[in-house]
């Protein structure tokens, strides 16, 4: 069994610690400056709280689970140690990112192994992959055995796993915006009812879809932004458009930033006050942010 080091335990990154632990790995996590709700996630994912100068001599596998616009400080923090273990970075971050990730880490003494974990976090088995590329991608995939997360190798060049997440991610979470971007046009216009009428003609799911949109908006619309403008700088290096995926940023930090003084609107940490739980109610706060 090996001693894994999360960094740092978010929902997604809990999830995925929990696998771990549930095929008998120790995984340990440093609480320091951390939240309530990641202590609470953690200890129900059976992590084990140490700190951070303890975390990092004891593990052999260091993964790095958060948002992605803190995937090079994260790994400059454990650069700076001198780790000489495997690092994984298993953030959405474009190829360019991950090759300075991998640049930081390995001038260090590590092992670099690239992650892109798609699907919700890890509790049923079957519903959620890590893609891993690099060399030692395999001694990683072994770790996850049995568990509820599925690691497969993405085939192709040593970044190939984030350049999965970003294409997978252009569609899904830029679907998204663009979803929300066309309904706030229609109620700007006067049209809305309209547009929702001829949705239940002629694309049904649309209404429905449109609601979990905005409510993922305002709960994940500030982590989100980082994303999409990774995946914009990866279309660009492609030589590909990334226009749209700089507006599916804007529209994700327009919802991020409405007003939590406003009853239902999601504050900066992406929470809905209580009491204002209803999709529609918190549909017309993220619409009303973005126009």
């Amino acid at each position: 069994m090996a001693t894994v080091g999360l960094l740092h335990p978010g929902e997604m990154g809990a999830a995925v610690g929990g696998c771990l632990a549930s095929v008998r790995h120790t995984v340990l996590w440093d609480p320091a400056g951390r939240s309530r709700a990641s202590t609470g996630r953690a200890l129900a994912a059976e992590l084990t709280g140490v700190t951070f100068d303890a975390l990092v001599p004891r593990c052999s596998v260091i993964l790095s689970v958060c948002p992605p616009h803190a995937a090079l400080d994260v790994a400059r923090q454990v650069a700076a140690t001198g780790y000489a273990g495997i690092y994984v970075d298993a953030n959405a971050i474009s190829v360019a990112t991950a090759a300075r990730v991998s640049a930081v880490v390995t001038a260090a003494g590590a092992a670099y192994v690239d992650g892109g974990i798609i699907g919700p976090p890890p509790e049923i088995a079957g519903h959620t992959r890590l893609y891993l590329s690099g060399p030692r991608a395999d001694e990683v995939s072994a770790l996850f055995g049995r568990s509820a997360l599925q690691a497969r190798i993405a085939e192709g060049p040593l970044y190939a796993a984030s350049a999965v997440k970003m294409a997978y991610a252009a569609w899904t979470k830029g679907t998204g915006a663009l979803l929300l971007a066309a309904r706030a046009l229609a109620r700007a216009e006067g049209v809305e009812r309209t547009l929702l009428a001829e949705w239940a003609l002629s694309q049904p799911a649309l209404g429905k879809q449109s609601e979990r949109s905005a409510q993922s908006a305002a709960g994940k619309g500030w982590r989100w932004v980082a994303e999409m403008e990774e995946i914009a700088a990866s279309m660009t290096s492609a030589g590909l458009p990334a226009g749209f995926h700089e507006a599916a940023a804007d529209i994700y930090d327009r919802a991020a930033h409405a007003s939590a003084a406003q009853p239902g609107r999601p504050s900066r940490a992406g929470r809905v006050r209580s009491g204002e739980s209803d999709p529609s109610s918190i549909l017309d706060t993220v619409i009303s942010a973005l126009m």
